[in-house]
């Protein structure tokens, strides 16, 4: 299995606390990396051999902003690539923006900048607008994240017709499975026969947050590093015999349902709707694969 990126979740808290978030950000969220756990991370990585790109996210990773300068030089000086996902809420000028950023400059590969109108008003934000013209004039590949309300969703206004920019669709697990599905058309759930994401069989990339969990989906884990080396999480790792991977691959989130006997609704808005609400269900009887409690809201938003 060739792993070939690391995604940190440098912290589960955010600024904004969006309804289509998959790890139920929020200014309320706990957990955060430390730097020495960070460093951790990159040994572990370096020994596995494989991993040619660092990923800097959350939650949002400039609420630790000397934490994530450092994080990125050390993860340069270790020769990897590096890449950070932000919402830009920092970029509130163009002066204002390329401060922010001028610590980066020479060590940073790519800035992915969250806009849509599940973080603002507009669906192309000032602040998107200003980190890209910052990261151009700094020579930081920068490129933008947008993903689409649904259409028919109860909790989002309709999305403006005719903006200049390309948008993608949400997946709807984490906070978007419990706050956008109203009034959002529906398929029936035997038609859900594969998960059309992840390639959870052959990974190459995994998140890792700060409780040292391996995810290959949200909520969905392969081990812990802080528990086992990387390496021999990676190399022991057979898709077949976990619990919930094994039945993923076999049929989808229809044959997670089918092996375990859960009861279910008659319809679901996508695969990813139906397999994060038979992953909960799942969680008390596969806690060392489901987790940890905040990837399914638990304590948070009242749940």
């Amino acid at each position: 299995m060739p792993l070939t990126g690391l995604h940190l979740l440098v912290s589960y808290q955010c600024n904004f606390e969006c309804d289509h978030c998959f790890v139920w950000g929020s200014p309320g969220q706990k957990g955060t990396l430390t730097l020495a756990q960070i460093r951790d991370i990159y040994r572990q990585a370096l020994e596995l051999g494989t991993v040619e790109w660092i990923y800097l996210e959350g939650g949002e990773p400039f609420l630790y902003y000397p934490i994530l300068v450092r994080a990125v030089r050390e993860a340069a000086d270790a020769d990897f690539r590096v890449g950070i996902v932000t919402n830009g809420y920092w970029a509130i000028t163009p002066e204002d923006a390329a401060e922010w950023l001028r610590p980066l400059a020479g060590f940073l590969n790519d800035l992915t900048v969250s806009t849509d109108l599940f973080h603002y008003d507009e669906l192309l934000s000032p602040q998107a607008r200003y980190a890209l013209m910052a990261a151009e004039a700094l020579g930081i590949p920068a490129d933008l994240l947008i993903c689409q309300v649904p259409e028919g969703s109860a909790t989002r206004p309709a999305q403006p017709k005719g903006e200049p920019v390309e948008s993608g669709p949400i997946m709807f697990r984490g906070r978007a499975a419990v706050k956008l599905v109203e009034g959002v058309d529906r398929k029936p759930w035997y038609t859900f026969t594969e998960c059309p994401y992840e390639r959870l069989g052959d990974p190459e990339r995994v998140h890792v947050d700060c409780y040292g969990y391996l995810h290959l989906c949200q909520g969905l884990t392969m081990g812990n590093l802080f528990e086992r080396p990387l390496v021999e999480i990676v190399e022991s790792y057979d898709p077949q015999a976990h619990p919930v991977v094994g039945p993923l691959l076999a049929g989808g989130p229809v044959a997670l349902v089918a092996r375990y006997g859960l009861t279910h609704e008659a319809a679901y808005v996508d695969a990813c709707h139906l397999c994060y609400t038979a992953r909960e269900m799942l969680r008390e009887r596969f806690p060392e694969s489901l987790g940890p409690g905040q990837m399914y809201g638990e304590g948070l938003n009242g749940r």
